[in-house]
């Protein structure tokens, strides 16, 4: 005869441990997909996670203030907003990341040919002060903004990249087009940063709002550094995924 399975131990945690905890799970479980037709109870929430239904509470407020989730009385907890998976193992433009989730829509806000600021130019491998193209553009996916995009392109690549549409299309692909190469590498670094009050109006979240700043540096197959981004991502639309290997 088999031993019956052990009795669950409730936490014996202070009562905002359980909260974080509880709400990190729920957190996973609908970045996951979960909770289609709505969340638990709170009834239920506790039974789940073996904690007070003040806990509970506790940890479903934190999900509110994040937007994840929306309660109403009567008509129970349900999901607001889902985030999108932005993969980093390979280098595709925004479009091609998010083909599988709807339409990108881009709001070109500036185009214009500066001076390269001594940072820019370093990256781009150009003279201090030589001129590049700058691009700015809002993205939209699902009819909400998902991401502030600042471009700086060398300006030969950066000239021809502008004669065509870039409402519609990925700067990735005009780049390609316009030199006839192939794009070969990329250096990315991701960092957390609060949304400045200027930023936080233009992707429509609360000032100090989470974002992750993406810097990535972009070179043709040939070596050669030619686009240089600065985007900022909503926290609350975006997860970065990768897969890697132990060497």
């Amino acid at each position: 005869m088999t031993d019956p399975l052990p009795t669950p131990t409730p936490l014996r945690r202070p009562r905002a441990d359980q909260a974080r905890l509880v709400a990190d799970v729920v957190r996973h479980q609908i970045h996951a997909g979960g909770y289609q037709d709505g969340l638990p109870t709170e009834a239920d929430l506790a039974a789940e996670f073996l904690v007070s239904r003040n806990a509970v509470r506790e940890a479903l407020a934190v999900l509110k203030a994040e937007g994840l989730i929306d309660r109403e009385p009567k008509v129970g907890t349900h999901v607001a907003i889902r985030k999108y998976d932005h993969g980093l193992d390979a280098l595709v433009g925004l479009q091609e990341t998010f083909k599988g989730y709807g339409e990108i829509r881009n709001e070109v806000r500036a185009t214009l040919t500066v001076a390269a600021p001594p940072s820019v130019a370093r990256k781009l491998e150009l003279d201090p002060g030589e001129p590049v193209v700058f691009i700015e553009r809002l993205r939209y996916l699902g009819g909400l903004p998902l991401s502030l995009d600042m471009t700086y392109l060398a300006c030969d690549v950066g000239e021809a990249v502008t004669e065509h549409a870039l409402e519609d299309n990925d700067v990735f692909s005009l780049i390609e087009l316009v030199t006839g190469q192939r794009l070969g590498r990329a250096a990315v670094a991701v960092e957390a940063v609060t949304a400045d009050p200027h930023s936080a109006a233009i992707l429509q979240v609360p000032d100090n709002a989470a974002l992750l700043l993406l810097e990535r540096l972009t070179h043709l197959d040939d070596g050669r550094p030619v686009d240089l981004e600065y985007i900022r991502m909503r926290g609350d639309r975006i997860t970065m995924r990768s897969n890697l290997i132990r060497r």
